[in-house]
This record gives structure tokens, sequence and C-alpha cells, in this order.
């Protein structure tokens, strides 16, 4: 089963986490503990986890899908809590007082099961967790479209459910052959998704628990 919890986001899903702009959501699969992307605030960032009862001491390494500071302006912060191993995007400066950085430029094998898709169109990459359902893709911001996202995932298996922020996305149809997507941080047109799909959406905000077996 994957867990993934957000710590960061646009909204709050429960009144005791504050909303900011920028996302971050921690996963815990196959025993990893992975945080995906760390907001644009420390502060916020570490404030929410604490409420959360997520410990960073815990996490055992840390996915940027890209340079922009509401997914990065938490990092510095959250490694000097604990200096973990950071995986970034080839385009983006090597992070400071990590134990180690690995620059993604191809697609990844970081653990069994959990990849990365490689940096599509110079700019972005996002985490594949594979199921037996079908991959699970988390995105930061989807800034090389979610066409090419979906497609470079499904070289690891068939997509089942895309999760984060899809920017100006609408080419709904992409999402047909999904059976689970939550739209956060970014994304301009959530209620038109919603829409078109609300026997697969799931809303998101900051303190949402999504677990897939």
């Amino acid at each position: 089963m994957i867990k993934i919890t957000i710590v960061y986001d646009n909204e709050a899903a429960k009144k005791n986490l504050r909303a900011d702009w920028g996302f971050s959501c921690f996963i815990e699969v196959y025993g990893k503990r992975i945080l995906f992307d760390t907001g644009a605030n420390g502060a916020i960032l570490l404030d929410n986890m604490k409420k959360l009862r997520i410990k960073p001491a815990k996490i055992g390494e840390i996915f940027i899908s890209h340079a922009h500071g509401d997914h990065t302006g938490g990092l510095s912060d959250f490694l000097k809590v604990n200096p973990v191993k950071v995986y970034v995007p080839s385009s983006y400066n090597a992070p400071r007082n990590a134990k180690e950085v690995i620059k993604v430029t191809e697609s990844l094998e970081i653990h069994e099961n959990i990849f990365s898709t490689g940096e599509l169109r110079g700019i972005e990459q996002s985490l594949v967790v594979k199921t037996e359902k079908g991959v699970v893709v988390i995105v930061g911001c989807s800034h090389p479209g979610v066409g090419d996202i979906l497609n470079a995932a499904s070289q690891f298996g068939k997509p089942y459910a895309l999760i984060g922020g899809l920017h100006g996305f609408r080419d709904f149809d992409l999402l047909g052959d999904l059976e689970f997507v939550c739209a956060t941080h970014c994304t301009q047109f959530k209620a038109d998704i919603k829409s078109h799909y609300p026997e697969k959406y799931v809303d998101g905000g900051v303190g949402k628990e999504i677990e897939i077996s």
C-alpha cells in the first residue's frame, strides 16, 4: 500500500494546518519514507509536519520535482534538521547540507518499484510508484505537460493515479483511463476536472491522507 499525506498546499483539508502557495507531500511505500518537494517556506513545512506527527528524522530522502521556489523553499530548513539524500532534476543547482545529491536527467529507478520519469523538457521530474493496480504518478506542477508525464510514467506500468499540481491543464480526455485523480496546488481548472470525473476525483489540501492499496 502507498500512503501519501499532503503537508503543503494552497488549501488546508484540516483547520489546524496552514495553507500556503506551494506543494509538498510525504510518501510512505515499500518501507521507504520520501518527502516530495518542500513547499515555499521551511517554517510552515516543518510546523505542518509537526502537527501531522511526521518526524523529519524518519524521512530517508527528498525528491524535488523542479527548481521553482514554491517547491524548494523549505529545503534548506529541512536539511538543517535532517541532511538526507536529495534527488533533483539536473537543471537545479545542488542544495547545500544534503547527505548526497543525485542529479537526474534520464528515467531512474530510485528503489525497487519507485522511479523518476527523468527530467522532462529540461525542467521537471515526476515520481512514479508501481503498485498492483498500476503506477501512481506524483507531480509537482506538470510543466512538461500531463500527456508527456503520463507517457513517461507508462514505461513502468499502466498509469492508475495522478496526484499533484496540474497547472493550466485542460485536456481532460487524458485523464479518462486513470482511476484516481487528486489535483492540488497550481491546478487552475480543479472544478472542471471534478465535474468531468466526479467518480475518480479526490480533493487535496494540507492534511489530506491518500491510501492506495
